[in-house]
């Protein structure tokens, strides 16, 4: 088989546009978005994946036609006036001087928004059927609808034209109005709209005829469409493979963009967004089977996470375009990456799912291993060697610790690194001993790897000192010693475990558990799945309205449906409040939050999963013997400047958990923010 830079960096032609390689990132809704405008952040995100090598880069994710599509949501970008137009120009140019093509996602939401924000105004769809994700009941479409909305699918596609994109698709997928329309699942109309197949597809066919006869038969326009709803009252495979063959036969389309699942639901959702308890490319053959149907070109894009995995779709002929959207976000440069022969320096997507997750509960995507992905105004992709080079000693081999010695190394200082475990990744190997999070270890593995490279050098095994410190004489010091379990400060809490001893093996589950996760994060979930695997009879118990309820869309699902697979009992808005012995069991006594009644459980064992404390006995040591005590100047490292530089002795400077529990990105970006600029 060829390697993957031959299959990949082979161009494609769209009728006037040639794309220099088969790799591209699909429209997406990072949050980047102001005052419905796609401004510098925006446009900054997009242009440092053109300046990585990518071939088609496609932006907005949901672009609003219409005043009842709102864009306010996820802070997305509205095509319905022509205020947008200016920033399409700036934001074209700005992706063009790289060599790249950029398009962007139009769509009308039709059910999958609310109508309580930006305009108030109802939403619309097929038919009067409540959609599950957003809790609305939409109003059926009437006569005056379809024109209006025709008529702004119409104008936008003339707003991204004389922006001077490169081309747009539609969104037919993942539950919008378009395929709303195409779906039983939501389409109940017996008028000419519904029924059969034919009928279903109608409106589609109009909004793309008004696109054609507004924007021209040159102009680059394609959709974005399942390859199966997986959905039991949806869209079949053959369903979808004769869609796209009618709507390419008549010319409407240029380009296919498959995927599959769609997502009106939570659980089909996370279906729809693949996370890591998923197989690499798990759909691939849906945009295969749609591939042998139609003669324009099929992208794909679904937890293509690997150049390797890229090349095979490509190669093999299942499609014709990769999209590697989330490998984008971990490694906006891949792609060049493999056009240098430089596939062990890409840092690969583990598909954690933080940066969809993040949308979701309103915030922006951040990559939880890339602090300068959507950052790009203040943090850079590529570090900048130092005016003058120092000896650095970094504390701790956690991410934090990790991705200082990198930086630090990349800024041309001599750094040595001390972990007093036999292997580097801290908390990372805790949690990734769970059931499906075990690429997680891709995250140190990549850091450990570059700062070897870069000639760091690790001693493993080694437990650091106030006195070994002062003796390799450094000039800073970077403590990212970590955290260790709270135990909780309860009556009889010295009586439970915590979920660290029982995921690194340190205590084995007993024949029956209670649970207690006060944090709602992975860690008690992913215990409770791994107690379970293993026998346990195991109860889950939380002050939160549900379990996982910090965990984002695309991981909840996957954690609820394995919990109640595997037996585990879930009990939520109590608090333990206090443990005691039994004989050699333990009872835990767990009050409602909310009536203040308390229950007993009796148990063989209890377990607690309260996050972290700092490891922190280090930096007191330490801290009167820095030249800084410790200090970071904060208006310093927000403003991007460097620390001031000591006299004579050591900097000291902690960050990670080290300073407080946080999570993978927090400590990551702990350390890429104070180490770019020392």
């Amino acid at each position: 088989m060829p390697s993957p830079a031959e299959t990949l960096l082979k161009p494609l032609t769209i009728k006037h546009l040639t794309l220099r390689n088969r790799v591209m990132s699909t429209s997406h809704a990072p949050g980047y978005g102001s005052d419905g405008k796609p401004k510098e952040r925006y446009q900054l995100y997009h242009e440092e994946k053109a300046k990585g090598g990518i071939a088609l880069t496609m932006f907005g994710g949901s672009s609003s036609v219409a005043v009842d599509s709102p864009a306010a949501p996820w802070n997305q970008i509205s095509v319905a006036d022509d205020s947008v137009i200016p920033f399409f120009r700036e934001f074209s140019d700005r992706v063009h001087r790289h060599g790249a093509a950029l398009m962007i996602q139009l769509t009308h939401m039709g059910r999958r928004t609310r109508w309580d924000t930006e305009n108030w105004l109802p939403t619309v769809s097929a038919s009067a059927r409540r959609e599950p994700a957003h809790r609305n009941t939409p109003k059926e479409m009437e006569d005056w609808d379809f024109k209006r909305i025709v008529a702004g699918f119409a104008a936008a596609a003339r707003r991204c034209k004389e922006g001077g994109l490169d081309g747009f698709e539609l969104s037919a997928a993942h539950g919008h109005l378009i395929d709303q329309f195409w779906s039983p699942s939501v389409n109940r109309r017996t008028d000419k709209y519904g029924g059969s197949l034919e009928n279903r597809m109608r409106f589609g066919i109009e909004v793309f005829e008004a696109i054609r006869a507004e924007v021209g038969d040159d102009y680059i326009v394609g959709m974005r469409m399942s390859g199966d709803e997986l959905i039991d009252d949806g869209l079949t495979n053959e369903d979808c493979v004769a869609i796209a063959r009618s709507y390419a036969e008549r010319g409407l389309i240029d380009f296919v963009n498959v995927l599959g699942g769609q997502a009106r639901d939570h659980m089909a959702h996370a279906v729809s967004l693949p996370n890591m308890s998923f197989p690499v490319a798990p759909f691939l053959h849906l945009p295969s089977s749609i591939k042998r149907e139609v003669g324009i070109p099929v992208f794909h894009a679904q937890r293509v996470t690997d150049l390797a995995t890229a090349a095979r779709a490509v190669e093999e002929g299942h499609v014709d375009m990769v999209a590697m959207t989330r490998a984008h976000i971990a490694d906006p440069h891949l792609v060049r990456k493999l056009a240098e022969g430089r596939l062990d320096d890409v840092r690969q997507c583990v598909g954690a799912g933080y940066c969809i997750d993040r949308i979701y509960v309103g915030g922006d995507a951040l990559c939880i291993q890339n602090a300068a992905t959507g950052r790009e105004a203040t943090m850079p992709h590529v570090i900048a060697k130092a005016a003058a080079r120092r000896r650095v000693l970094v504390v701790g081999a956690g991410p934090a610790g990790l991705e200082a010695a990198r930086v630090c190394a990349e800024r041309g200082h001599s750094v040595l690194l001390l972990e007093r475990a036999a292997a580097a990744g801290g908390q990372i190997a805790v949690a990734a001993k769970a059931t499906w999070r075990e690429a997680l270890t891709g995250i140190p593995r990549w850091l450990t790897q570059q700062a070897l490279k870069l000639g760091v050098e690790i001693r493993y095994g080694v437990e650091a000192t106030a006195a070994l410190v002062e003796a390799e004489n450094p000039d800073l010091v970077i403590l990212a010693t970590g955290g260790r379990p709270d135990r909780g400060d309860f009556p009889g809490s010295d009586l439970a475990v915590s979920a660290w001893d029982v995921l690194t093996g340190a205590v084995e589950p007993a024949g029956s558990v209670l649970l207690y996760d006060g944090t709602g994060q992975h860690h008690g979930a992913s215990c409770a799945e791994f107690m379970a695997t293993r026998g346990a009879l195991v109860e889950i118990a939380t002050p939160d309205r549900m379990v996982a309820e910090e965990v984002g869309t695309t991981n909840q699902p996957i954690h609820l449906r394995e919990l109640y697979r595997l037996g585990v009992m879930m009990t939520t808005n109590h608090t333990l409040v206090e443990i005691y012995p039994e004989g050699n069991r333990r009872v835990a006594v767990l009050r409602n939050d909310y009536t203040h009644e308390e229950e007993e459980r009796l148990v063989d064992q209890i377990v607690v999963e309260l996050g972290t404390l700092p490891n922190d006995g280090l930096y007191f040591d330490l801290k009167e013997l820095a030249a800084n005590r410790g200090e970071i100047d904060l208006d310093r490292l927000l403003a991007g400047r460097p620390q001031p530089v000591p006299d004579r002795g050591f900097a000291l400077y902690r960050i990670g958990d080290a300073v407080a529990g946080r999570n993978i990105h927090a400590a990551i970006y702990d350390a890429a923010r104070l180490c770019k600029d020392l």
